[in-house]
């Protein structure tokens, strides 16, 4: 039972933003990777707070490579989605089609980068003790560490490709606005370009306010999770990140569609902690690349699934979109029994054939 909770645990946080706490899951043996950890002293937050020391956890890949003209060339940064942190992308369905021998991203000859995001895994984070005075972060602040980090902590100077799914897509347009020359190519998968509104904030908003409305949460000064807000924030998270096809597939009775609720919401409100819950929510409440897309000049792969709840297709907006930037391609990828919903993203080998044949058009010779 525990093994089946576990596993639907990880399928729930893959198929929405994994708000689950991913620090329960663990790296997979076979990928060798590298912890680090840089601290930036007195770091500076869009709203003016700081924090004396930012700690931003990663894991690496592979070994960086230098050029003729002195700059990395073989980086490869992977952002994770809200809740996430650096293991998410290592799950086999994104990780064993990419990392391997003669993979796309294979990491004999790429450098790959995982961020934990301010707010995520082992980076500073509310849980860690400031609770609800923890500075108000947000996508453009995630950005900003990670450049320092990049620069100062790993040395890095240039990144091939920055590949972000859900939160991490969001964030790759912030990439491309803010530091346009700093990624030959960039890759968003799951994500609109465009101010979170309408359902999409209603929902988070919701899941927001089901904690703040639960008497035990304090103002996040709780001695033990307030467990029915958290399970009316995650029962919302359920259905945003669903995918249609397979529940149904999957569930096919009302008995076993009840028992999967029960068990996935148990495993997710013991391995939740509200306030990082509503901050990592709400870093997304001031994101809008849409003004300044035009001024995104790396090529762009953008691609997100018609089954996903959270970027409903028939908005329209990605068609609209993806013609204010000069160098952009856009794919929605078509309902199918291998499509998983928001989680398509991290589903690699529905896309992989899209994303070989990006980084051979955007390569360098």
């Amino acid at each position: 039972m525990t093994t089946q909770i576990s596993h639907l645990r990880r399928f729930v946080l893959l198929l929405l933003f994994s708000f689950v706490a991913a620090t329960a899951q663990t790296t997979p043996a076979k990928w060798p990777t590298q912890d680090g950890t840089y601290i930036i002293k007195d770091f500076r937050f869009g709203t003016g707070e700081t924090l004396p020391e930012l700690k931003l956890h990663y894991l690496t890949l592979g070994q960086p490579h230098r050029g003729a003209d002195g700059h990395t060339d073989n980086a490869v940064l992977l952002l994770h989605g809200t809740g996430g942190d650096a293991h998410s992308l290592l799950n086999p369905a994104f990780s064993d089609v990419l990392f391997g021998p003669g993979q796309p991203l294979d990491i004999t000859k790429f450098f790959i980068i995982l961020p934990d995001d301010i707010g995520h895994g082992d980076s500073s984070k509310p849980s860690d003790g400031l609770h609800m005075h923890f500075p108000q972060y947000d996508y453009d602040d995630m950005v900003a560490g990670q450049h320092t980090m990049l620069l100062e902590g790993l040395h890095v100077d240039h990144i091939r490709l920055i590949l972000g799914t859900s939160m991490g897509c969001m964030q790759s347009f912030v990439w491309g606005e803010t530091f346009p020359k700093f990624s030959d190519a960039l890759a968003p998968f799951a994500c609109l370009p465009v101010e979170l509104a309408g359902r999409n904030r209603m929902w988070r908003y919701m899941a927001m306010e089901s904690i703040k409305h639960d008497p035990a949460w304090n103002n996040g000064e709780y001695t033990t999770e307030p467990a029915e807000g958290l399970r009316g924030a995650n029962t919302l998270i359920v259905i945003a990140g669903g995918a249609p096809l397979q529940m149904q597939k999957n569930y096919p009775t009302r008995a076993q569609a009840e028992a999967y609720i029960d068990r996935v919401l148990a495993a997710d409100i013991a391995h939740t902690d509200a306030n990082n819950f509503l901050y990592y929510v709400n870093a997304s409440r001031n994101y809008n690349p849409e003004p300044k897309l035009s001024t995104i000049t790396a090529p762009v792969l953008w691609i997100n699934s018609a089954d996903d709840f959270i970027n409903p297709p028939e908005l329209g907006i990605a068609e609209t979109m993806v013609k204010k930037m000069p160098n952009a391609k856009f794919i929605l990828i078509p309902i199918s029994d291998a499509t998983r919903g928001h989680g398509t993203h991290t589903q690699a080998i529905v896309w992989k054939q899209y994303l070989i044949d990006f980084l051979a058009q955007t390569e360098k010779h």
